[in-house]
């Protein structure tokens, strides 16, 4: 039988240690806890990988969001009050082992979600203006893109300005409560009834991701309801009739399920009242 020898049983704890940080995968971690000597020894002792914080090092390093957001709740029978040092180094050991099963479970769970990822939004929850509603109500965006046999579209409009730097607002809840983005994609609207058939994009994007206060505040106004707690960098966007892709710079964690718009600039005119709209199409 072949014999499979565990090079990082040949290294130092440091170095070894060093290295799984490095993967990109946090469930190779979780794998890696299992075996080798990472693993619990046969005699008790504890494992490196759960020992030294590892899997919440890597999670805490890919969404600084938990940081605020994850409690573990140790039992009362775990207080470490009036206890030698044996049963006190028991106790620290039962709560690093609850500390990694919450991370272990926690990225299992993001990672094998059943919500596809091209469509991630569940309901519009408010735009910052409409300027015909319900015809061109930001519930729209949510359809699927089509003309019907009177030749109307589905699209969001803003209402118009004669700023071209007012921005503009879209709030959704996501399907899950908690979730990781890494691409959001945005189509502006190509006034295909006009002679120039002009396009009505903003002139740059950004979002933000957060949670809300409460469920059961109105929303006549929305931001006073919402706690963001991830902005991203500012995107431009490009003049153009498709479906445009933004990147962002790293998997963002979502914790709470709401994703804000805000669209920054406009630049286009109507013909009929030569102010600055922005409208958009569903993806």
């Amino acid at each position: 039988m072949e014999q499979r020898i565990d090079f990082l049983e040949r290294l130092e704890t440091d170095m070894a240690l060093n290295i799984l940080m490095r993967l990109d995968d946090p469930a190779d971690i979780v794998r890696a806890s299992a075996v080798s000597f990472l693993a619990p020894s046969r005699n008790g002792s504890f494992s490196a990988v759960v020992a030294n914080g590892l899997l919440k090092q890597r999670c805490l390093t890919m969404f600084p969001q938990l940081s605020n957001n994850i409690h573990i709740i140790v039992p009362n029978s775990w207080r470490m009050n009036n206890v030698n040092i044996e049963r006190s180094n028991a106790i620290e050991m039962e709560v690093l082992e609850k500390e990694h099963q919450v991370y272990a479970s926690l990225f299992r769970a993001l990672f094998r979600s059943e919500v596809s990822p091209s469509d991630c939004n569940a309901d519009a929850v408010s735009a910052s203006s409409t300027d015909h509603d319900p015809e061109e109500s930001i519930v729209n965006t949510l359809s699927p893109w089509s003309r019907s046999r009177w030749g109307i579209a589905s699209y969001w409009s803003s209402i118009g300005h004669s700023n071209p730097d007012v921005p503009e607002t879209l709030t959704y809840r996501l399907k899950a409560g908690i979730s990781i983005v890494t691409e959001i994609d945005i189509q502006p609207f190509e006034v295909y009834w006009e002679p120039d058939r002009p396009i009505c994009s903003a002139k740059s994007v950004r979002f933000r991701m957060g949670y809300a206060r409460s469920q059961c505040l109105p929303l006549c106004k929305p931001d006073d309801n919402f706690v963001w707690t991830y902005t991203s960098p500012t995107f431009p966007m490009k003049q153009e009739n498709n479906l445009q892709q933004f990147k962002l710079p790293k998997p963002v964690l979502c914790i709470g399920g709401y994703l804000q718009v805000e669209l920054l600039g406009r630049v286009q005119r109507a013909e009929v009242d030569g102010l600055f709209y922005i409208w958009l199409v569903p993806e």
